[in-house]
């Protein structure tokens, strides 16, 4: 019995005590920050040195819209803020389908072995202060694009890098 008395709604402390495990949504987005000169912002992971990254995340809730995910993890990583005027993410409407690495899989649902990682971009003044989230990321660089994508641990990370001049051009 769930309700009633005697139930767990007569004792809410039981749902505190009750582990939780809550997994990570496997769809994602990544977001490609750079100049108008191709420069390419790069972050190191703080739980894993010498991994560099462009900003990346999962989607809070399944209803989330990938912009409002960009959006938010583009703040939360670097305190960026798109405010859709002078800094706008711009929907590459590519996605990646890849397998995540064993490193991580315990995040997700057991089975779960592939992430769906939405690409965007967005151009920023090479002086925008960079505010990285400490428990996230220990160290930012700015590279030329191609050292960008020589840099990046991921390889769908890299090829949307290296892609970075032909979106613009579109």
């Amino acid at each position: 019995m769930v309700g009633g008395e005697g139930g767990l709604a007569a004792d809410p402390a039981f749902l505190l005590r009750m582990p939780m495990q809550a997994y990570k949504i496997p769809e994602s987005v990544l977001v490609v920050i750079h100049t108008s000169e191709l420069d390419v912002l790069v972050i190191e992971r703080a739980g894993q040195p010498g991994f560099w990254q462009s900003v990346t995340g999962s989607l809070d809730r399944l209803d989330e819209p990938l912009l409002e995910t960009a959006a938010r993890e583009l703040f939360e990583e670097t305190g960026i803020v798109a405010d859709g005027e002078q800094i706008v993410l711009c929907d590459w409407q590519l996605a990646n389908i890849y397998e995540i690495y064993p490193l991580w899989r315990h995040r997700y649902a057991p089975g779960v072995t592939q992430n769906t990682e939405h690409v965007f971009s967005v151009c920023v003044p090479r002086d925008i202060p960079i505010i990285l989230s400490p428990r996230e990321h220990i160290a930012h660089a700015w590279l030329p694009y191609l050292e960008a994508a020589d840099r990046c641990f991921s390889a769908s990370n890299a090829e949307a890098i290296l892609q970075l001049p032909h979106q613009l051009a579109r």
